[in-house]
């Protein structure tokens, strides 16, 4: 009895161990042999079901329940495998594939001999119609027109660009300008005001359509007030080049109006003589620096460089006999009106990149400050001869770019900055030595963009202590502050840039076109006179 149940437990094992050897040969062998091993597993599992029937079936009794479902499940999917005949569908495929012919390239259709072209322009085969071929024709360069051609060098004749020159009416207006002369008042501490009546005088001021008029055939770029006390003149340079001169105190005021052509760039600085009212002085950054005469009806050329563009000049001696030219590269130029020709006694190279504003001291003449693009320079005119001369003080509490810099104009003891970080620093320029303290800073809209003329804060000339700016906050305006900071006025307007303002009259331009007749302007104000 022992050896007979070893035996059948060694052929229960050897039947299991040909069954998993069996059930791992259903994922490499192909699909007939497949189909084969399925029919045999199923006639072995017939024969499980029927005990004793077929002789060794016993050896599949020994599986466990999960076996036998496993070897069920591998029939089936081979058995559904079959039925799909893939393998068959795949070579029939493949047969497909090869007998297809290669698609054939479509034959371009031949040309016929007698066959005639397109029609082509004789002219751009460039032959006459008989059929010979055109001599080639030079190419000439084109001449690209300068927009803003240099005047010729030498004086210029005034002529009136709005106006008959040979009117009597113009000789009237240039004898005018030419006759009158600047009044002095004897007792100067009388003029200046006190804090109160000149806030009140201010408060005073009105403006009507009859001192509102168009001077300039362009944008206002400077302005410049007569000294006169008995006529009201104005003189206006425009970005064409223009200067224009308006007579407040001649009606009708359309005749009052004249419009001259010295420069053809920008006029960005106008100063009348200090020593003869009746010599206007401009200057453009076409690189000359002009005096207008009206006594010969001429405007003479004082200085001419066509390499340079100039920015701004300003008088060194109270006589204007020698001026202090900036440039906008940062050289500056002494020019003394004395010699003969229209050239330059010194060019000088500063460490500034650019030279917006140059101012004098209206006390101490041999000091002159310089507004750059980021520092402010103040200079001794005694010691030009070098070919860069360094700075006597140099303020650098700037932050961005730098619109102007001005002493106050009677005694020079302040120093007024614009700059495009919107605020006005006030310096105490009392004492010049290495270094002048900041006294104020106020905080102003001086953001013009890149298409109107920067905002240039100045001091009253009769009220030393105030300065006046235009603004850019809404509504425009021109406001007026005390040196300590203080808010004291608005004038609502539209955007402008302040050029004078004196105990009776403020003037401004207009930075761009009128809202209404889309023209430049040239506003006036004038204080009430006292009852």
């Amino acid at each position: 009895m022992e050896a007979t149940s070893s035996k059948a437990e060694s052929s229960l094992q050897k039947s299991s161990l040909d069954v998993h050897a069996e059930s791992n040969k259903w994922q490499y062998k192909s699909t007939s042999d497949t189909v084969i091993l399925s029919a045999d597993t199923e006639s072995s599992q017939d024969g499980d079901s029927d005990e004793g029937t077929t002789p060794g079936m016993d050896d599949f009794s020994g599986l466990s329940p999960y076996e036998k479902k496993r070897l069920k499940n591998i029939s089936e999917n081979a058995n559904f495998f079959a039925s799909l005949q893939l393998s068959e569908s795949a070579a029939r495929l493949r047969e497909m594939i090869k007998r297809q012919p290669p698609e054939s390239k479509r034959k371009k259709p031949k040309k016929k001999e007698n066959e005639t072209g397109c029609r082509r322009s004789m002219r751009l085969l460039k032959v006459d119609p008989s059929g010979v071929s055109l001599p080639a024709t030079p190419t000439q360069p084109i001449l690209v027109a300068d927009e803003n051609p240099l005047l010729p060098p030498g004086p210029l004749e005034m002529t009136s660009e709005n106006r008959d020159d040979n009117s009597e009416l113009f000789k009237g207006f240039l004898q005018t300008w030419a006759e009158v002369s600047k009044t002095r008042s004897k007792n100067t501490e009388k003029e200046l005001s006190s804090i109160k009546s000149y806030k009140a005088n201010l408060n005073g001021m009105i403006i009507s359509e009859d001192t509102v008029y168009k001077v300039t055939k362009g944008p206002i770029f400077s302005m410049a007030l007569h000294p006169s006390e008995i006529r009201t003149l104005v003189a206006a340079g425009a970005r064409s080049g223009q200067v224009g001169l308006w007579d407040l105190t001649h009606q009708p005021k359309e005749d009052g109006v004249y419009i001259f052509q010295p420069h053809s760039q920008p006029v960005s600085c106008l100063y009348f003589s200090p020593a003869n009212p009746a010599h206007l002085l401009s200057l453009s950054y076409d690189g000359t620096l002009r005096c207008g005469d009206f006594s010969r009806a001429v405007f003479e050329e004082v200085y001419r460089d066509e390499r340079s563009s100039f920015s701004s000049f300003d008088f060194l001696a109270e006589d204007a006999s020698t001026l202090i030219v900036g440039h906008w590269d940062g050289s500056m130029s002494l020019v003394d009106r004395r010699t003969p020709g229209t050239s330059c006694e010194k060019l000088i190279n500063s460490s500034l990149s650019k030279i917006r504003t140059v101012h004098v001291h209206p006390v101490h003449r041999q000091y002159f400050i310089t507004a750059g693009l980021r520092d402010i320079h103040i200079y001794d005119a005694r010691f030009l001869n070098r070919s860069r001369i360094k700075p006597l003080i140099s303020l650098t509490e700037h932050t961005k770019s730098i619109a102007s810099a001005y002493f106050s104009p009677l005694t020079g003891n302040r120093v007024v900055t614009t700059c495009a970080d919107c605020k006005l620093r006030i310096f105490d320029s009392s004492c010049i030595s290495s270094k002048i303290p900041l006294l104020t800073t106020i905080r102003h809209n001086t953001i013009t963009g890149r298409w109107l003329t920067r905002f240039q804060a100045v001091w009253d000339p009769k009220q030393e202590d105030c300065i006046i700016v235009g603004s850019m906050a809404h509504p425009r305006r021109v406001e007026i502050f005390h040196e300590r900071g203080k808010f004291w006025l608005r004038l609502s307007i539209p955007a402008v840039d302040l050029a004078h303002l004196g105990i009776r009259h403020l003037f401004a331009g207009w930075l761009f076109e009128h809202p209404l007749n889309k023209q430049p302007q040239c506003l006036y104000w004038e204080m009430i006179p006292d009852l």
